[in-house]
């Protein structure tokens, strides 16, 4: 009796130490999902792909919460307006498809200051644009990640 109890003991403490270590890695997943539905869709003509990107924790505001973000960085001839306008046959909300010019390496408006690594920090950035997607997750334990405090 002792024996089974410690066997279902520790079966149960590794189940919950496991669950609490992959919640991060499932959450990558996430975010990287976003991130490759974006790469997926067909450019613009007179543009290229240049770097992409993606992250899961508390991205952005206070308090606590996972958010889950994907993004591409291109450079087109083509204006904001002519992007957006592309864009907008993809936007299933007002989170989705957002394009916006780029003029840095870094991701300012994001908590955790993400940077694209094709570009440099020093180098002047024209006709450079970032196509991002925040997304969510139907995962029940995803709020166990602590980078969601």
């Amino acid at each position: 009796m002792k024996k089974t109890f410690t066997i279902v003991l520790l079966t149960t403490v590794v189940a919950l130490v496991l669950t609490v270590i992959s919640t991060p890695f499932i959450n990558n997943h996430i975010a990287n999902s976003i991130k490759k539905d974006l790469v997926k869709v067909s450019l613009p003509d007179k543009t290229e792909w240049i770097d992409d990107i993606s992250s899961a924790g508390k991205l952005i505001g206070n308090g606590n919460g996972m958010q889950f973000f994907g993004a591409i960085l291109i450079k087109s001839e083509l204006t904001l307006e002519e992007l957006n306008k592309y864009y907008s046959k993809y936007r299933e909300n007002e989170w989705s498809y957002i394009v916006e010019q780029q003029v840095s390496d870094t991701i300012d408006f994001l908590n955790g200051h993400l940077k694209f690594k094709a570009l440099k920090a020093d180098e002047e950035l024209i006709n450079y644009y970032i196509v991002y997607t925040w997304g969510s997750s139907d995962y029940p334990l995803s709020e166990l990640d602590i980078r969601g405090h």
